[in-house]
């Protein structure tokens, strides 16, 4: 067996997916740890561990089995290990069962020092996660502990880690106006409409692919010739086609179990730095296929099943037909799909469902359609090269979706790699691509030669050519640098690589702290607003530059208020005397690591909201003034809902 290999593979689970084994552990082995202070800023760990009898624990690495040893990772990135670990304890060599080789492990107990260095200020109790291997005969367990160690002379922060606010009551604001006191539920469901008609209208962009497009009169006339009678062949085509959105729909089931565990945990998902470098690496890729480098397609072996399949029974045979059609067009889908997939996924599970049914709805069409009016089939036009030319343009619009993913991490780890106008410059390279390429300037494989342009290709290339004309401005220092038609997709107009006052939205005085931005609001007896935003938050992005900008808007928000902006996805490790544990209202207990867990939190407890923008309007006393409002694009009912939280304002001086 390649133990080395599977090794490797688990420590690789461990890290990155945090499997625990708290119970196993806590049997196996039983921790104490403690900081000592040796000069300022520099600390002596010691961990104390007691191994259960019958087992033993793998402390030092063994390179040719390919076992790691023990390791110590803090939840504080600043905090820097001086020098290597030191062991004493019962070591021993024995005769491993497992490796079949001999091995130095110990026994009974194990006492480790490492030396530490930090900076600012050092927490009463330091955070740090062990990682290891245990093994009895015939086991073999990896091991996470999570462990707090007592420091000396550590500060005790535990007055600046609110969470819960008692003073704010949603349902009995001080003004009954403004907003309506949006919850969890409706927060998710809102705008649900608009997601259905993307996924609708991704639906439509993807039949008019070469792997779609000409199966449409090939499955039709399939069903009509092949039935008895010209309304069985009608009821099956309407079947085949429900069956196509019924799969799109099964597709987003998974999620719901991620969105029960956790309320927060789609939007930590979307918004993870990694994940959203995969998926840039992942539309590059699909850009690359759709530019016809190479062709992806899901092993032959599922499309293989499935249409062995499809002949079998009649409902169960037009099930995996259906199926069939959804793997082997998989390569013009699939890029389709993942934009919808990977966009919808800070709305919830809900918003998944609605938008792949969407999606599911526009492929299943066509199919009932033109069974219930066969003729139609003579005015489609005739499968050719046009086809291709409909994936090369995608294959343009996937590489500027995939610069979005990439800005994505960028923005919530603060690389500064991805300003705007580094953004929006590659998109009008992509822009400018897409109408050289349909005015036939430049050429990709499988091509066909172009005698003559047709109107609608000239017709696309004057759109293109406009809308990369259009964002040319973006990338200058003017005011006409905000495109409002595309807020909220490019990176905020702050993120620049023009120098800026400050970090805030509009150059507003603001802060990013909500107890600092308490005392600036008290000191300056102004009400505060509070906006839950987010880096990758599109929504929030479309608010602050085309409502926040309006003239009436800005002034009011200048002259009147504190604005705190707090960002849920921000990635930002706290420092480790600000990391804690806080447990919900429901007896959930949550680790707060980052300035996004804490601000997260702080939303979804107090505001029975996860969604972003959430803005609500308080006072010095942490009253809520009015109801909050989410996402709302018209200018004049925001501009209302500011002056109904002045107005609540006043009353409470």
């Amino acid at each position: 067996m390649h133990f080395k290999r599977i090794i490797s593979l688990l420590t690789a689970f461990v890290v990155f997916f945090q499997f625990t084994a708290s119970s196993q552990d806590s049997a196996v082995v039983q921790w104490k740890a403690t900081g000592k202070k040796t000069t300022q800023g520099q600390y002596e760990l010691q961990f104390k561990g007691a191994i259960k009898e019958g087992w033993h624990l793998y402390a030092k690495s063994i390179e040719s089995v390919g076992v790691e040893g023990i390791k110590i990772v803090f939840s504080d990135s600043a905090i820097q290990q001086q020098g290597a670990m030191q062991f004493s304890g019962n070591f021993k060599t024995i005769a491993d069962k497992i490796f079949e080789i001999q091995a130095e492990v110990v026994e009974t107990d194990l006492d480790i020092t490492q030396n530490i260095k930090l900076s600012g200020d050092v927490p009463a109790k330091l955070k740090a996660t062990l990682i290891y291997f245990t093994a009895s005969d015939g086991d073999f367990i990896p091991q996470e502990r999570k462990i707090e160690i007592e420091m000396e002379g550590g500060v005790d922060l535990s007055s600046s880690n609110r969470i819960l606010l008692p003073t704010i009551d949603l349902k009995n604001p001080v003004n009954d106006c403004g907003g309506t006191g949006i919850s969890v539920e409706e927060s998710g469901s809102s705008g649900l409409l608009t997601i259905f008609l993307l996924g609708f209208l991704g639906g439509l962009v993807a039949l008019i692919t070469p792997c779609v497009f000409p199966m449409i009169p090939l499955t039709v006339s399939f069903f009509t010739k092949k039935a008895i009678t010209k309304r069985q062949g009608i009821f099956n085509a309407a079947l085949y086609g429900f069956f196509i959105f019924l799969i799109y729909v099964l597709l987003s089931l998974p999620f719901y179990f991620l969105d029960s565990a956790s309320p927060e945990i789609l939007n930590s998902v979307s918004t993870n730095p990694w994940l959203n470098i995969i998926f840039f690496v992942v539309f590059i890729v699909f850009a690359l296929s759709f530019f016809g480098l190479f062709e992806i397609t899901l092993p032959s072996s599922f499309s293989g099943r499935a249409d062995a399949k499809a002949g079998t029974g009649n409902v169960v045979g037009i099930f995996f037909m259906a199926l069939t059609l959804a793997i082997v067009s998989f390569s013009c889908t699939g890029p389709i799909l993942g934009s919808l997939l990977v966009g919808s996924l800070t709305g919830g599970a809900i918003q998944l469902t609605v938008g792949m049914g969407g999606f599911g709805l526009a492929l299943a069409l066509p199919f009932a359609l033109f069974a219930l009016f066969p003729n139609w089939l003579n005015s489609l036009p005739k499968s050719g090269g046009w086809l291709n030319s409909v994936k090369v343009v995608l294959g343009f619009i996937e590489v500027g979706l995939a610069i979005k993913f990439l800005s994505n991490a960028d923005l919530v780890m603060h690389w500064g790699i991805l300003k705007r106008e580094v953004f929006i410059a590659i998109w009008i390279l992509a822009g400018a691509g897409t109408t050289l390429y349909l005015l036939g300037i430049i050429k990709f494989p499988h091509d066909s030669p172009i005698k003559k342009l047709s109107k609608a290709r000239i017709g696309l290339a004057v759109l293109f050519g406009v809308l990369t004309l259009y964002l040319v401005p973006g990338v200058t220092n003017t005011k006409y640098a905000n495109l409002t038609l595309i807020s909220g997709f490019p990176p905020p107009l702050y993120y620049s690589i023009y120098q800026t006052d400050n970090e805030c939205i509009l150059n507003l005085n603001c802060s990013h702290n909500y107890e600092e931005g308490l005392e600036m609001a008290k000191k300056a007896n102004k009400p505060i607003l509070l906006d839950f935003t987010g880096y990758a938050c599109v929504n929030c992005r479309r608010m602050e530059e085309n409502v926040w900008s309006d003239p009436e808007v800005y002034k009011i928000m200048k002259e009147k208020f504190v604005i705190i902006s707090l960002y849920v996805d921000d990635k930002k490790k706290l420092p480790a005397a600000q990391q804690f544990t806080y447990t919900t209202k429901e007896g959930v207990e949550k680790e707060i690591i980052s300035v996004g867990n804490k601000w997260a939190t702080f939303e979804t407890e107090n505001f029975k909201n996860n969604a972003q923008p959430l803005y609500a309007i308080l006072n010095g006393s942490e009253l809520l003034m009015n109801h909050p409002v989410g996402y709302t694009p018209s200018i004049s009912e925001y501009k209302d809902w500011l002056l109904c939280g002045l107005e609540a304002f006043e009353k409470t001086k």
